[in-house]
């Protein structure tokens, strides 16, 4: 059990006490300090194991990634804001400070994605913000022909993404921005799309995820492919983590954890191809592999880890 006298997380809740009595997270020289030193402080690789965290520092971790996912909503809609000023936004990206990690971030996924899924057709994105950097990067540099529906709850999110590629020919054509819960999104359209990147901060705990991930194993076409992101070891201060045995419904691909800059963990994972799980008493009887699917080892894994394949 992990309690607040280890000194890593003594000086995680320092910084935590310090965030959360901010009246104010928009960016500013104080918040832009407080969380540049909590995310140096989280990117070493550290043999920490979220999973063992005692009550009170569980709570800590939580508050911390929501303050964390408020912080970045607020960090996108400041650039997107100032991007919207230049008369070609899509060519002013590398103004953003963690633009470069969005581009390593993006060329992993893709190399990953494309072990499985060569040249997708159509691309859901969920949670794309008003600073949609996977989606550009991905449409602009890797996925040249996809066209991509980023979705998100927030119609002013969605206002300011669409005019940043507005100006661009090729993205306008391919790209569009749908302001829709994806909890509301119905199989009929799930089912058009390839791929679904689900984003980091959608579902800040775990069972608000598990419901998305249920949802999309429900109504997702047979053999299409989700992309998640997740955290590894200190990183899991920062975002929710997602493991393997949380991917009901899903044939696991494989699991990456990077040790560099990148901050988000990928698991990239197979929705099976005969998920109907006939559903007993209200129950859905799953497969074996899709029910008892092994969580991975937090203490020892870093680099990519191969799950073998199975049929549903």
């Amino acid at each position: 059990m992990v309690f607040v006298s280890d000194p890593l997380v003594q000086k995680i809740t320092d910084l935590y006490l310090k965030i959360s009595a901010l009246d104010d997270l928009r960016p500013s020289e104080t918040v832009n300090s407080l969380f540049s030193q909590l995310v140096l402080l989280c990117i070493p690789p550290h043999p920490i194991d979220v999973t063992h965290l005692c009550a009170d520092v569980q709570d800590i971790r939580q508050n911390l990634i929501r303050l964390c996912g408020q912080a970045e909503s607020l960090l996108e809609f400041h650039f997107s804001a100032i991007l919207s000023q230049f008369p070609l936004p899509i060519e002013k990206l590398n103004i953003f400070p963690y633009y470069s990690n969005y581009i390593n971030l993006s060329r992993l996924e893709c190399a990953l994605l494309r072990r499985h899924c060569s040249a997708p057709r159509r691309l859901a994105f969920v949670g794309s913000g008003p600073l949609p950097l996977t989606s550009i990067v991905l449409a602009k540099y890797h996925l040249k022909s996809t066209v991509f529906h980023n979705f998100d709850i927030d119609a002013d999110a969605n206002s300011a993404a669409a005019h940043l590629i507005a100006a661009d020919p090729d993205l306008s054509r391919r790209m569009s921005f749908v302001t829709q819960d994806i909890m509301d999104v119905p199989a009929a359209v799930l089912r058009e799309y390839d791929v679904v990147f689900l984003a980091a901060l959608v579902g800040m705990d775990i069972e608000e995820k598990m419901n998305v991930i249920d949802h999309l194993a429900a109504n997702m076409a047979p053999g299409a492919v989700l992309m998640l992101r997740s955290a590894h070891g200190a990183r899991a201060f920062l975002y929710p983590v997602v493991e393997p045995r949380h991917l009901k419904g899903f044939e696991v691909l494989s699991v990456f954890h990077p040790t560099d800059e990148v901050i988000n963990s990928v698991v990239v994972a197979r929705r099976c191809e005969k998920p109907g799980h006939l559903v007993s008493g209200g129950q859905a009887l799953l497969c074996s592999k899709c029910a008892g699917v092994e969580s991975f080892n937090a203490l020892s894994l870093v680099g990519e880890v191969g799950v073998d394949d199975h049929i549903c």
